[in-house]
């Protein structure tokens, strides 16, 4: 038995559960709590502006018809209170409706914001602190952070969506708020890795209103994960690194003429537990357009070339993009060449080039049914032409390279390189370029007073005993 024990030891989610459940709030540094704050207040901006969207109501309406009974946990601005699994879920969706929220890439992409509503949920209906909230936040990131940065090459390669990964990385941050034991632990990361296998097709070609939900679906996914595990529900401890686990299921795979792999101890190496360590809170990124990731260096790019350069929309007679190859697959397809969703354009390149150059902008007004649907911007997207660079596929992760070339209707050409989207955190966001960006997203949801008064409480989380008036304040007059 003895030897059983130290045995499964070994598995990768009982050195994951260990970590989590002794890591206090007083082991965090001051650079992570803040940055919590900040990934915070742009969240809730985010499900501000999400909550308009019609998939957030149409969720919305289906949940109040579910949900019967007075739940202790709030959704964000129809105040429907539900309990923390749904709650968790609708205010997931909210803040990941737009594609506005944080973003990370390395193998795999990942919105780690798309995860903390479920300890937010937990928080309110646990009556527990702004404290527990920024742990369980800082907890969220780390571990889906790390499970982006561990596969050769990332799942998304060979047709696996990453909200496969969030399911690992949910139950770990849910579990902490509820306090779980390193052994429910194992068992909530195992009840919702079984249930949260997810293929690409929601990002592939045409895009449905799955493509925003994967994520916050596994969010909530960890949210119920943790409570069953609390309640003595057990899960299999071997769904990482064990038999027929993550590992050996995608063990499978040949890419390249090599089997797909993971680095299990990477994972787990130099986790974070003190003042002094490296949080990896601190390394991801911002979006300053609600666009899908790799879209933010070639639209930067092009609206620098055209402001540089004064040039108007008429004048264009094409434009060069270069960028990695996954992001012309992504983007370039030919469904991206004619959008008829909201959830395409924000996928297409040519749609948000064209628009951009159009009407010298990219917010969430681009995004409007008829924008979208507007047939003068079709002449513009076909002027579009957008091509792999191998020589800038070296270059990423670190950097996500892309260069435009505008040429006139005179010959002339016009050419901009950008390595580093605004919003990395090598060009960070900062407290007052996120409030412009919540009060546009919030300003007409719950008027520009609460937007200010919400900033406020958000970046004084850590003084807050209970969420109580936080969620209050998310919720329109």
């Amino acid at each position: 038995m003895l030897h059983q024990l130290s045995e499964s030891k070994r598995l990768l989610s009982h050195i994951i559960a260990e970590w989590a459940c002794s890591l206090k709030y007083e082991h965090l540094s001051a650079e992570a709590i803040q940055a919590a704050k900040l990934f915070w207040f742009d969240s809730i901006g985010c499900a501000l502006g999400g909550s308009q969207q019609d998939d957030a109501r149409i969720l919305l309406k289906h949940y109040r018809a579910m949900d019967g009974s007075k739940g202790g946990a709030t959704a964000f601005v129809s105040g429907f209170k539900a309990n923390p699994v749904d709650a968790a879920f609708l205010n997931g969706h909210m803040i990941r409706a737009m594609d506005y929220n944080d973003i990370y890439w390395k193998a795999d992409p990942c919105h780690p914001s798309d995860l903390i509503a479920a300890p937010l949920a937990l928080c309110e209906s646990e009556g527990l602190s702004g404290k527990d909230l920024i742990l369980a936040t800082i907890i969220a990131y780390e571990i889906e952070m790390r499970l982006c940065e561990i596969g050769w090459p990332g799942v998304r390669e060979y047709g696996w969506h990453h909200a496969t990964l969030s399911a690992f990385a949910a139950p770990v941050a849910a579990g902490r708020v509820v306090n779980l034991t390193p052994e429910q632990m194992v068992s909530a990361i195992g009840i919702s890795a079984s249930r949260t296998f997810c293929p690409g097709a929601v990002t592939a070609g045409k895009l449905t209103n799955m493509k925003n939900t994967v994520d916050p679906w596994a969010g909530r996914m960890g949210a119920e994960s943790a409570l069953l595990a609390q309640a003595g529900f057990s899960g299999p401890e071997h769904i990482i690194d064990g038999k027929e686990g993550l590992f050996a299921v995608f063990g499978h795979v040949q890419y390249k003429g090599q089997p797909a792999s993971f680095d299990g101890e990477a994972l787990v190496a130099d986790l974070p537990n003190s003042t002094k360590s490296h949080y990896r809170i601190l390394d991801c990124g911002m979006k300053s357009f609600p666009i899908e990731a790799l879209s933010h260096a070639p639209l930067t790019a092009m609206m620098k070339t055209v402001k540089d350069n004064k040039i108007k929309a008429g004048e264009v007679k094409e434009i060069k993009v270069e960028v990695i190859a996954r992001a012309a697959d992504i983007l370039g397809d030919p469904h991206k060449y004619r959008p008829d969703s909201k959830e395409t354009a924000d996928h297409s390149l040519p749609y948000c080039m064209a628009v951009g150059l159009v009407d010298g902008m990219v917010t969430p007004l681009q995004f409007r049914e008829e924008r979208v649907r507007d047939q003068s911007l079709i002449p513009i997207m076909d002027k579009i032409k957008i091509v792999a660079n191998e020589e800038f596929e070296a270059l990423f992760p670190k950097f996500q390279p892309s260069r435009v070339t505008i040429t006139t209707n005179d010959g002339k050409s016009h050419s901009t390189r950008v390595d580093v989207p605004k919003g990395d955190p090598r060009d960070p966001m900062t407290e007052e370029e996120i409030a412009v960006k919540f009060t546009a997203l919030g300003g007409d949801v719950i008027g520009k007073d609460q937007c200010k008064e919400l900033q406020k409480l958000i970046m004084s989380l850590d003084s807050a005993d209970k969420l109580d008036e936080l969620l209050e304040l998310t919720i329109a007059r």
